[in-house]
């Protein structure tokens, strides 16, 4: 938009233009082009915006970078949606009264993944841990986080396979859970077979054939 000011100025300061007319003219022709510039960048912004929900943004500039090619510093926000209540006796899922209604038809399956957040373990030097030795043991070889269980990582989701028991009153009772009481509850998914059960060309390392 400074370009085109540029030009109507340019042609102010010369002798071509002697007539209201041709003031007009040129005035016009600026507008038009300005309008122009909008669209385009409207479009562009809208553009961005479409390509960005696919996960690339193709820039106009024959040296842009995509999306993809950029680093990014993308953050998510999870809200938990209930808590562990663990003792000797039993153990519970305990749901928010707002996210209660997402239970409806739970009971019907024997099985459910919780997935938790280990908030015990939630500071920066135990999230920046990406190396050790399996379930506590030095005799394993050093592994990383992603290819064990361990509940260091730099997200500290958890998660565990649970028994059914009950559901009732946004509680759903099961079995037990591998979780400290408290620990914050980030999802609920029902164990489905087809879905989540392979046998076949299954491979395991070998401290995992080795007793505890």
């Amino acid at each position: 938009m400074l370009g085109h000011k540029n030009v109507v100025c340019d042609l102010l300061s010369t002798d071509k233009i002697n007539s209201r007319s041709t003031l007009g003219k040129l005035e016009g022709e600026r507008n038009s082009r300005m309008n122009v510039s909008r669209r385009e960048f409207l479009l562009t912004g809208l553009g961005m915006v479409g390509s960005a929900a696919h996960g690339a943004l193709c820039s106009h500039s024959p040296k842009g970078k995509t999306m993809s090619e950029k680093k990014t510093n993308t953050t998510f926000t999870l809200q938990p949606i209930g808590t562990v209540e663990k003792n000797e006796k039993q153990a519970r899922l305990r749901i928010f009264d707002q996210y209660v209604d997402a239970l409806k038809g739970l009971d019907s399956f024997s099985h459910v993944f919780v997935f938790y957040w280990f908030h015990k373990n939630d500071t920066p030097q135990k999230r920046s841990i990406l190396q050790v030795h399996p379930r506590g043991n030095r005799r394993n070889p050093l592994t990383g986080v992603f290819a064990c269980r361990a509940p260091v990582r730099p997200n500290l989701i958890a998660l565990s396979l649970c028994r059914i028991l009950s559901v009732k009153d946004g509680v759903v009772r099961v079995d037990k859970i591998d979780a400290f009481d408290g620990s914050p509850i980030l999802d609920l998914k029902p164990y489905i077979p087809t879905i989540d059960e392979t046998q076949k060309d299954v491979r395991l390392p070998d401290w995992l054939s080795k007793k505890r």
